[in-house]
């Protein structure tokens, strides 16, 4: 698979404060990746760098294989945490002023709102100005923008933020099409729910350096802690392995366990076996929330 970003050593400096210290990261084209890390990590910095807002004091970006321009914006979509529409404007006005700005002409970007603004049912929302509008309404407005000239890389900076689940679900769907027709995603977020439904590879960013990286499925097998949940017709006596938790359901015995790290599976089953009948055996893989706060925290 081609990348369609490159992020080599990028350092940036801010009046003594360094906000990205040797950054790299590298996002396949057609991908979605998640932009991690606690606030003030570095996060922003990057996804600026990215978008040509500032430049890296020293390391490269590259889009396509080349190092990035301001003229290469254009191939981007950039929904930012913080909103940035006009409130006295009119939504329709404002809708295709941006667009517009995008490259789109002015009847490319009619038939391109008119799509989405039917799309999201809100073609009453046209003549009414963004004050009048929610937050979550807004929300769909600055979405609409940022990817009504087709970009092929877009990032969404907490896209969900504002929206009730059935309106953050429908963003989702939304995001998950725009990736099957070939666009790549970048999420910076906070919700690793979001990062364990969606994204593929991550990077985490902490104290301005990148201190986690990888698939999200490795990284989650990297971490296990050994623990199994196990469901059996008879309850388990501690015998060779730590018993965390369990629980009682009709005739169904479940127990959170955990094994020696020397101890192998077949054995584990074996002492389970010779107590009980097993109904079910699964792996317990640490959240990425439980991974990201393990990461991230001071270590005592």
């Amino acid at each position: 698979m081609s990348r369609i970003l490159e992020i080599e050593n990028v350092v940036k400096q801010y009046d003594g404060h360094r906000a990205l210290d040797g950054v790299t990261l590298n996002i396949d084209d057609g991908s979605i990746y998640g932009l991690l890390g606690p606030n003030g990590a570095g996060k922003t910095t990057l996804i600026r760098i990215i978008n040509c807002i500032t430049a890296p004091d020293s390391g490269e970006v590259r889009l396509n294989g080349r190092k990035i321009t301001p003229q290469d914006v254009r191939f981007i979509g950039y929904l930012p945490e913080e909103r940035g529409l006009y409130k006295k404007m009119k939504v329709g006005e404002q809708a295709l002023y941006l667009a517009q700005l995008k490259g789109l002409t002015k009847n490319e970007a009619l038939k391109a709102l008119k799509y989405w603004f039917e799309k999201f049912e809100i073609q009453s929302w046209w003549d009414k100005k963004v004050e009048e509008l929610s937050k979550g309404m807004a929300q769909k407005i600055q979405f609409i923008t940022t990817i009504l000239h087709h970009p092929r890389l877009m990032i969404f900076d907490e896209p969900f933020s504002g929206f009730d689940p059935v309106n953050a679900e429908l963003l989702k769907n939304e995001i998950l099409e725009l990736n099957r027709q070939g666009a790549t995603i970048i999420f910076s977020t906070h919700n690793m729910g979001t990062v364990e439904d969606l994204c593929q590879e991550i990077s985490l960013i902490n104290n301005a350096k990148i201190v986690l990286q990888g698939k999200v499925d490795e990284i989650r097998l990297a971490n296990a802690t050994n623990s199994y949940l196990v469901k059996t017709r008879q309850p388990l006596e501690a015998v060779g392995f730590e018993i965390i938790n369990k629980h009682q359901h009709n005739n169904v015995f479940e127990s959170l366990i955990r094994k020696a790290e020397s101890d192998s599976n077949n054995s584990l089953l074996q002492r389970l076996v010779n107590q009980s009948e097993i109904l079910s055996f699964d792996e317990v893989l640490p959240s990425m929330n439980d991974i990201f706060i393990n990461t991230v925290s001071p270590k005592s």
